[in-house]
């Protein structure tokens, strides 16, 4: 099958003529029957066995040589790693944002500090991936806005950069103001609300447009859920990003990282379930079973837990009287586990969609039946412009 800009503008297919019948044999079965090894026709009271059989048995779909249709990308554990720390500091830097502007000095620190580090650990682990370090400085010569991969390099750039000037501005205050940066320090803390709007918004691109990375592609379940990903990422951040703040901030902070968490559970667990619904059953069962299915259920249980977990610590918390103080500690231990679960939730997440991706193609069937599927309903539907293959 073959799609083309052209293919709407071409003429309809005439409809195909039928062979006609050779005409003395048109009224008789004399000329049906097989021969027999005399070259005669056999009678109708041939026996069973001798009348003729199907050459061809039950048909099962393979490619050629057994080998996938469908090239799966070179990609292993360290870009797993990568999609989950990209995840954390672009979540990072959208809360670091609404710390900044509701007054939260802690958890501002936290976020941008957790940013910071998370682009650290991601940047060496996309240059592990690429095999040598030169090609991702040959990715940033140009600027491709249709390649998911070039605009990714400069996010990635962008986002470090605003994410580096924010965290030396709160190790500035830190120490007090003793860094040696002299007539600089001025200048560097009035970029401090400039840097917290950039950061978020190269931090919301650096969440989803890993997503929109894996759509992109011709595997078949990442594609078949590219309207799905960059939502289902984005979710996952948000749940990292909190997980992350619930370890490192203040407890009396917490309250908007806890509503965060909350509204990252439930848009988790609405992404996927929404992008499984939208996918042919054979593009969802790589998300469903092996390896990469019990990833993806366990980061759906650890996102209930930590979702839960974060609410109720925060009620454990609020207590202030003396004679509360082991409930308080229950409260703090309580948001340390749901911390850690959330980002357990969202590492396991990130790194079963993509292994999940990569089973996807090691069974044809799953490239050419979905295909099928679509062009059958494209067909009843009355659409026969976009295909070749139209059939009369």
């Amino acid at each position: 099958m073959s799609l083309t800009p052209f293919d709407a503008d071409r003429p309809p297919e005439r409809p195909r003529r039928r062979r006609r019948r050779n005409p003395a044999a048109a009224g008789s079965t004399e000329g049906r029957r097989p021969l027999d090894a005399a070259g005669k026709r056999r009678g109708a009271g041939a026996d069973a066995g001798d009348r003729e059989m199907s050459l061809v048995g039950d048909m099962e779909f393979e490619s050629y040589y057994g080998r996938p249709i469908v090239k799966a990308p070179p990609w292993e554990e360290p870009i797993a790693l990568y999609l989950f720390v990209g995840g954390v500091a672009g979540g990072s830097g959208l809360l670091a944002l609404g710390a900044h502007a509701s007054g939260r000095p802690g958890l501002r620190r936290a976020a941008r500090l957790t940013a910071l580090g998370a682009i650290g650990v991601g940047t060496p682990a996309l240059v592990v991936d690429l095999g040598r370090p030169e090609r991702f400085l040959n990715m940033m010569r140009t600027v491709k806005i249709t390649s998911f991969m070039s605009m990714g390099t400069w996010i990635l750039s962008a986002s470090g950069a605003v994410a580096g000037v924010s965290a030396l501005i709160e190790v500035d205050r830190l120490s007090g103001e003793r860094l040696p940066l002299g007539p600089l320090r001025p200048v560097l803390h009035s970029l401090d609300a400039p840097a917290a709007i950039a950061q978020a918004g190269t931090g919301a691109l650096l969440a989803t447009y890993t997503g929109g990375l894996l759509g992109d592609t011709a595997v078949p379940t990442w594609s078949a859920g590219r309207h799905d990903l960059p939502l289902l990422f984005g979710s996952s951040a948000t749940l990292a990003s909190a997980g992350a703040a619930l370890l490192l901030a203040p407890g009396p902070e917490l309250g908007p990282v806890r509503a965060l968490a909350a509204a990252g559970v439930a848009g988790d667990l609405l992404s996927m379930h929404r992008m499984k619904a939208s996918m042919h059953p054979l593009e969802a069962e790589p998300l469903e079973t092996g390896r990469a299915g019990r990833r993806l259920r366990w980061a759906e249980r650890l996102a209930v837990a930590g979702g839960v977990g974060a609410v109720a610590s925060g009620l454990l918390s609020a207590g202030t009287a003396p004679g509360r103080s082991r409930v308080r500690t229950a409260g703090r231990v309580l948001t340390a586990a749901s911390g850690l679960a959330l980002l357990g939730a969202s590492a396991l997440t990130r790194f079963g969609v993509l292994e999940a991706g990569l089973e996807s193609v090691k069974d044809p069937r799953r490239v050419v039946e979905p295909q099928k599927a679509r062009l059958a309903a494209r067909r009843a539907a009355g659409t026969f412009d976009d295909s070749i293959t139209t059939g009369a």
